[in-house]
């Protein structure tokens, strides 16, 4: 049997704990000798490397559709912190360093969140689309990632059901961030639009891209233990050089995650 932390044993202990874990992630960052991207650039920049889009409403997680139209809320509130962000040569990117205080003068609403290994709908739920997004962006882009954490537990159908998998990017302030280090001499700008459905995305560059990425899947496995399904994938990425068309191909990492839907 799993030992209980101390706040499932006293929950009046839980705002106290997350109070404390917000403060220690943000003052490490203070000291972690990262410079990082907070200036924006109202225009968008001349070369576009990646663009996309992403529908917003997911109708199969079998959960009241409230709480899908209150992440679409939630979307656009952090969306803005980080709309036309620029990331210079040397700078880092942090998803909570942009958006922490995305609800400051309009509230999140609730959406649904993966907590203790159940779905429940939760202050600031459904972030995790716009991490997801924005993590899909840089793996098409030279910005080196940092820092990425995968959903251990898949618990409803993604929306997006084009994308290879292990792409995913959860994000949980005090615990889990999504990072990218700009180790080249071009800059970088992220951009965010939507309309009434979709969440479109774009990086764009200050130079003309000279290369192209494609995100596949190999050694896909679908495997059951103990009753629960669980499936794993190594994510790799091939890089195509525009001016002489040759390829070569990256592996990225091992990706494995429980299905519980």
């Amino acid at each position: 049997m799993r030992r209980k932390r101390l706040t499932e044993l006293f929950p009046w202990l839980l705002p106290l704990r997350r109070a404390q874990r917000k403060f220690c992630f943000y003052l490490a960052m203070r000291f972690d000798g990262n410079r990082y991207a907070k200036i924006k650039a109202p225009e968008k920049f001349p070369y576009s490397v990646i663009e996309t889009g992403w529908r917003m409403i997911n109708p199969s997680t079998g959960y009241d559709m409230q709480y899908q139209y209150n992440k679409v809320h939630n979307l656009k509130l952090a969306a803005a912190t980080v709309d036309r962000i620029i990331i210079r040569p040397g700078e880092t990117f942090s998803f909570w360093q942009r958006v922490r205080y995305a609800d400051k003068q309009v509230k999140y609403k609730d959406g649904l969140s993966l907590k203790d290994g159940k779905i429940v709908g939760i202050y600031g739920g459904g972030l995790c689309q716009l991490s997801e997004l924005l993590y899909w962006l840089f793996l098409h882009t030279p910005l080196t990632v940092t820092e990425r954490h995968n959903h251990a537990v898949q618990a409803f159908p993604p929306a997006a059901t084009d994308l290879p998998e292990g792409v995913d990017a959860t994000v949980s302030e005090g615990w889990l961030d999504l990072k990218v280090k700009n180790e080249t001499d071009a800059v970088y700008q992220i951009c965010l639009w939507f309309d009434e459905e979709t969440i479109f995305g774009g990086i764009f560059s200050s130079k003309e891209p000279d290369v192209a990425y494609t995100i596949y899947n190999e050694n896909y496995n679908a495997y059951e233990k103990d009753g629960r399904r669980f499936f794993e994938v190594d994510v790799l990425r091939q890089v195509r050089h525009l001016e002489t068309d040759e390829t070569q191909d990256e592996f990225l990492y091992h990706d494995r995650w429980e299905a519980t839907y």
